[in-house]
């Protein structure tokens, strides 16, 4: 949903354009009777099961499949190896939890606990190449999120000429918690290089801060500190 165009109400694939006012506080406009009737799917949608068919299932992995049978949705442990258009490669680390793929079959984000350090919590949204956003929840407290821009886009010949995982996908954005609490908001160049960070000092004293391509910090903007002589 972008915020620089006209308001939509996107549900389940169905986008409706409102006027520009209504970003200005203005009520919105009533949809006519006749759009509605468009709109419906089914006025009586089943909503709950006459009963439990089983109380408890014990399964390594369930898959959700479309009309087309092409698995769309897995919840499993461990979760299915990536695939990336039509080729599936090793996951980097095992994950249990649900993963999620388009109508070709390729995963395009997922959920779960990650068996890395003691336990990660993880969430990825995918370019067709790799990770687009994600987060982890790390044991020892330390949260981090990343937005990355979508490496380069490379064929195989061999592979029959298949898009392969990317390699030079930079994480443009990075917002972190770090295990001692200090928060930081990094942007980075197209090199994955943090330029720029936006922390809060162990003092407690807001701090803009630049780095050189090799991460030293060159040049720190903070007032509060520098009018507290520190």
């Amino acid at each position: 949903m972008s915020m620089t165009t006209p308001f939509r109400l996107a549900l389940a694939g169905l986008c409706l354009a409102a006027p520009a006012s209504a970003w200005a506080g203005d009520p919105p406009s009533a949809i006519p009777l006749e759009k509605l009737e468009g709109m419906i799917a089914d006025r009586t949608p089943q909503t709950r099961v006459e009963a439990v068919d089983q109380e408890r299932l014990v399964v390594r992995r369930i898959d959700v499949v479309d009309e087309n049978n092409v698995i769309r949705l897995s919840l499993a442990s461990p979760t299915p190896a990536p695939i990336i258009d039509g080729i599936q490669y090793r996951r980097a680390f095992p994950v249990a939890g649900m993963v999620v793929f388009d109508a070709q079959g390729n995963e395009r984000g997922g959920y779960g606990v990650a068996d890395i350090e003691g336990g990660a919590t993880v969430l990825a949204q995918d370019h067709v190449n790799g990770d687009a956003v994600g987060w982890r929840v790390m044991p020892d407290g330390a949260i981090a999120f990343s937005m990355n821009q979508r490496a380069t886009i490379r064929r195989e010949a061999a592979l029959g000429d298949r898009i392969v995982p990317g390699t030079d996908a930079a994480t443009r954005i990075a917002l972190t918690v770090a295990a001692d609490g200090t928060p930081a908001i990094a942007l980075a160049d197209r090199q994955n290089r943090p330029r720029l960070r936006l922390t809060v000092t162990e003092e407690g004293y807001g701090a803009i801060e630049f780095l050189d391509a090799q991460g030293k910090v060159v040049q720190t903007l903070a007032p509060e500190a520098q009018a507290a002589g520190r």
